[in-house]
């Protein structure tokens, strides 16, 4: 029987894997000459790759491998003469790039942007981005994306590598190069364009939906923005601990899974509408990108946004295409436009996670289900009620256990190497609680939609619908959490073999998917006999989290 799941080809791995493998270079410091030279020679082994039949892989490898290099270092434009200066005050002019919600309350706002302008004895600044903090006096409104301001703070050079579970190192893995902090406005020089502030809007209005009707549960509304809106300021700390240590943070924070999830109720209600299959997908798109740039438009949702719409053009525009395919060209384009994603915690986790589903998960159920085929002998027209009933069970169960085995291998060595936290209560708990997670982002995209439409008392019963799950959510959660041994503070020593382990555990299923997941070579066991391995090798148990 021909597999659904397996021999699915990604010609854009060729490109890919020497793309990361070069910017991991760069960001090592590993090469030993200027980028320019390396991109000299890139481009040599490109063309000799042309050029000769016999050199393609090879030239096309080296090349993209050199490029990767010079591009991390062109990307970051570090400035290093700077290492050496004390930190010192500023005045410059900056355009605001990402907005970080503020705690309520908090009179400062943090976000991400790019120097534009400064004074004539520190122009070199100008295109660095930097994290920002300004101190908003009352009159002062929350900077809108694309908004340019003039500034005056404390500007202090990041490291060039920061340890990663510091926030200077999730700063320099997002590419910024300097912080400015203790700053306050001066001036405004150029407003917002139309388009941001119709998203701030839209923000806000979202906001007030999601707030009707269940004034009287803080808790569960809070969870309820938190996931639908990326609100997680809302979220109590209490909440971010037990999300934390159960293994369902993911959830509660706008990923990959709810931007699938919504993209199929709006799929499902254009087709509802009979519109065209060309129209559908457009109009699908632009409505979910909406979606996502009005929420934030995070990096998480832009790269599951990504292959939603390569998944959805491969099947319209009916050309060869499958959802491994579409992983690797939204990795390809993302690292582009964005090489400094690659070393933030949310691209591994998310494209390493989403791996295992398509390249483990999926075999494995197709495996298990075609293994435990019930009422062989009786012809499927004849089957009762109660044969399809346990039919779809059986499927749905299997299904499940094979995708949350998958997943869960990856995010037990990834949450130590990430969140310094071993939680193998995980896969228990993800398994209960993504369906009825799904549901309420289902319950809460469609409050949303209600309350656009001038329909708020739908709003209202769909809002109190999420609370309700919610609360079911939340019993749950800390059901698994009080389970012995749930989680405990670890780590990987030293620092680095967690990350040779999370890259070696993908390469490990990726490897088993190229041979089909052949028995003679292991099976589908090697993936987690490779990683109870490298736990035990590598994994140090810690008195407290980090």
């Amino acid at each position: 029987m021909t597999s659904r799941t397996l021999g699915h080809r990604a010609p854009l791995l060729w490109v890919l894997l020497p793309l990361m493998a070069g910017l991991v270079a760069g960001k090592l410091d590993w090469l030993p000459f200027p980028p320019l030279v390396w991109a000299l020679a890139a481009v040599g082994c490109i063309v000799a790759a042309f050029a000769s039949p016999r050199a393609w892989t090879a030239g096309i490898v080296t090349g993209v491998f050199l490029s990767g290099a010079a591009y991390y270092d062109l990307s970051r434009d570090r400035l290093d003469d700077w290492d050496s200066l004390p930190p010192r005050e500023v005045n410059v002019t900056l355009q605001i790039d990402r907005v970080f919600p503020p705690e309520p309350g908090w009179t400062t706002v943090g976000g991400l942007g790019r120097i534009v302008a400064s004074e004539a004895h520190v122009r070199e600044l100008e295109r660095q981005r930097v994290y920002f903090s300004i101190r908003l006096k009352p009159d002062d409104a929350t900077p809108v994306r694309s908004s340019r301001m003039e500034v005056t703070g404390v500007l202090q050079t990041l490291p060039r590598n920061a340890p990663d579970d510091s926030f200077d190192g999730y700063l320099s893995n997002q590419g910024m190069n300097f912080t400015l902090t203790r700053a306050r406005v001066t001036g405004m020089t150029e407003k917002a364009g139309a388009y941001p502030v119709f998203c701030d809007t839209a923000l806000r209005r979202f906001n007030e939906i999601l707030t009707k009707g269940i004034g009287s549960h803080p808790e569960q509304g809070g969870v309820l923005r938190a996931m639908l809106l990326g609100r997680q300021q809302e979220l109590s700390d209490g909440q971010k601990t037990v999300f934390r240590e159960s293994g369902t943070m993911h959830l509660f924070s706008i990923s990959g899974l709810h931007i699938a999830v919504i993209a199929v109720v709006i799929q499902g209600i254009l087709l509802l509408a009979r519109l065209p299959a060309l129209v559908r997908v457009a109009a699908g798109g632009v409505l979910l990108w909406l979606y996502v740039d009005i929420t934030g438009g995070t990096p998480s949702a832009v790269r599951a946004f990504l292959m939603v719409m390569f998944l959805h053009a491969s099947h319209t525009l009916r050309v060869p295409g499958n959802p491994f395919a579409a992983l690797v060209a939204s990795a390809v384009c993302v690292l582009l436009v964005e090489p400094m994603q690659l070393f933030t915690a949310s691209f591994q986790l998310s494209y390493g996670i989403v791996t295992a589903l398509l390249l483990l998960g999926l075999p494995m159920a197709e495996r298990l289900l075609a293994q435990s085929a019930l009422f062989t002998q009786l012809p499927k027209v004849s089957w009762r009620w109660w044969h399809h009933t346990a039919d779809w069970v059986r499927q749905a169960v299997l299904g499940s256990l094979a995708i949350g085995l998958a997943t869960s291998v990856v995010s037990l060595v990834s949450g130590v190497v990430i969140f310094g936290l071993f939680t193998p209560v995980s896969l228990i708990a993800n398994l209960v609680l993504i369906p009825v997670g799904s549901l309420v982002i289902i319950s809460g995209f469609l409050a949303l939609l209600s309350g656009l439409a001038g329909a708020e008392w739908l709003a209202v019963v769909l809002n109190h619908a999420s609370v309700l799950l919610l609360i079911i959510v939340e019993k749950g959660v800390h059901l698994f959490v009080d389970l012995p041994g749930a989680s405990h503070a670890a780590r990987f020593s030293p620092v680095w073999l967690g990350q040779v382990a999370f890259a070696g555990l993908l390469g490990v299923i990726l490897a088993g998917y190229t041979m089909n997941w052949s028995a003679k070579r292991g099976g589908m066991w090697t993936p987690f006999i490779f990683a109870l391995l490298a736990l035990l090798a590598g994994m140090r148990w810690v008195s407290a989290p980090p």
